[in-house]
């Protein structure tokens, strides 16, 4: 009962993996989100406070949201929302972004994709 499948309807999961890599490899910061979230909008206000742009996909106003969450899950280890990437690598959640950031790590990870590849 408590196992959970991925349900791979709408687009087939290669072809969503796909667009979740294309995605992360196109941006410097990604942020899956909810609109409903209050930590999503924690770590959305946290980046605009920082003048930092990012890319938000909205699982919730997605129709392949929930496949694209069980995929996150897959690929992060992390089912919750919002799951945060920076230069290709998921950072974690909202709590482990803040504390990137108060520890002073968030934004030289953000300008070594900027120097990398324009944003």
């Amino acid at each position: 009962m408590g196992n959970r499948q991925t349900a791979c309807v709408g687009l087939s999961c290669g072809a969503t993996v796909n667009q979740i890599q294309d995605i992360i490899s196109r941006n410097c910061v990604v942020i899956f989100s909810k609109t409903t979230c209050s930590y999503c909008s924690m770590i959305k206000n946290l980046f605009k406070g920082l003048n930092v742009s990012y890319t938000a996909v909205e699982l919730d106003l997605n129709r392949n949201g929930k496949q694209f969450q069980d995929i996150l899950e897959q690929m992060t280890g992390g089912r919750t929302v919002p799951r945060v990437f920076i230069n290709g690598t998921c950072v974690g959640g909202a709590t482990d972004a803040q504390r990137l950031h108060e520890e002073g790590k968030l934004l030289p990870l953000i300008n070594q994709c900027k120097s990398k590849q324009p944003c």
